[in-house]
């Protein structure tokens, strides 16, 4: 139990010094890979909600699916949404006074 627990505190210093070298242009495709990456524990979360006998284990599975399921769909919306933002804008035309329509019928003539 104290192996696992100074494994975690370790995981999570070393995770936080790594994600904090990271330049800030690199956190989308970082967050887009990383949520990619996360869709494997939907995998596993079916793998336990599926092979073990017990109701318990079968009811944790669940949860763990919908868990990882959220966390997948919300990071890649999110990455979309900061995508988004680089995307450039489309700029409306100026709206033109409509012609009048005797210049319309008679077609200027240059002499």
């Amino acid at each position: 139990m104290l192996d696992n627990l100074i494994i975690f505190v370790l995981a999570a210093f070393v995770g936080f010094e790594v994600i904090s070298k990271v330049p800030q242009t690199l956190h989308t495709p970082l967050m887009s890979g990383s949520n990619a990456i996360s869709g494997i524990t939907i995998v596993g979360a079916l793998v336990v909600a599926g092979m073990v006998g017990g109701t318990w284990s079968k009811w944790l599975g669940m949860v763990a699916l919908i868990a990882a399921t959220i966390n997948v769909v919300g990071g890649f919306l999110v990455t979309d949404r900061m995508l988004q933002m680089f995307k450039a804008r489309e700029r409306r035309a100026p709206a033109q006074a409509p012609a009048a329509k005797t210049e319309a019928a008679e077609p200027a003539t240059v002499s």
